[in-house]
């Protein structure tokens, strides 16, 4: 019988001020360290702890935000020390499909991120649509997801020097990572093309499409193709 992985059930707790604690679960990026993140964050939603204001998870750590005058950091911290390590593994997440338009003013750093790779751009977009990438955390901007794993040989570092503004709707690469984003924000990813679907509707009740543990699987599509789905999204 396996043993069980230690860094997949021990964690470490870091207080960020008086209003969060972190639980670390480890330094791997991995689905099995993931699902850890996820399930643990889950315990502690179930709970409904009163003051309690958001659980954050991310690639190997999960941050609690309370109101520390309802639930001070001493008690979290406590409750979370009790809470079981062997919680279930969370249900695998929503499978996504992002039609995405490749290349050109689309994708402005497509053709040097084929010249990394040394191979042709369309091989370059399809190791990049024919990969299965899960959602490991949502950040930096709302909606923003960190996915993985990129394919070795198009796995380019990010810019230099970042843009200013990089479009909403658009598909970068930065090192073993792609990501799209959600708003028009600054931003260093090498943009390989863009989505005209939209990953942030800040009006709805559960405004991000992604969430951790979701597989997304991008597919090229033309300009029309773009232009259709572009007018056929909600305002």
């Amino acid at each position: 019988m396996d043993q069980p992985d230690p860094a997949a059930t021990h964690f470490t707790m870091q207080p960020l001020g008086d209003a969060a604690v972190t639980v670390a679960f480890g330094s791997v990026i991995s689905p099995q360290m993931n699902d850890r993140v996820l399930a643990f964050a889950e315990a502690v939603r179930v709970k409904h702890w009163e003051g309690v204001l958001d659980i954050v998870p991310a690639f190997a750590s999960v941050t609690i935000h309370v109101d520390p005058l309802r639930l001070p950091i001493s008690n979290l911290s406590k409750r979370l020390h009790d809470l079981p390590v062997d919680v279930k593994t969370p249900q695998s997440g929503r499978i996504h499909r992002i039609p995405t338009l490749y290349g050109e003013e689309w994708g402005p750093d497509l053709v040097e991120v084929a010249a990394f790779a040394r191979r042709s751009v369309a091989e370059t977009i399809r190791l990049h649509h024919a990969t299965l990438y899960r959602v490991y955390m949502l950040g930096f901007s709302p909606g923003f997801p960190y996915m993985g794993v990129v394919p070795a040989s198009i796995a380019m570092p990010r810019l230099a020097t970042p843009r200013t503004v990089v479009r909403a709707g658009s598909v970068g690469i930065a090192e073993s990572q792609t990501g799209i984003y959600p708003s028009a924000t600054p931003g260093g990813w090498r943009i390989i093309g863009r989505t005209p679907v939209s990953l942030y509707q800040p009006q709805s009740s559960q405004p991000f499409l992604f969430s951790a543990g979701d597989t997304v699987q991008f597919y090229p599509i033309d300009r029309d193709e773009f232009a259709r789905i572009a007018h056929a999204a909600p305002a």
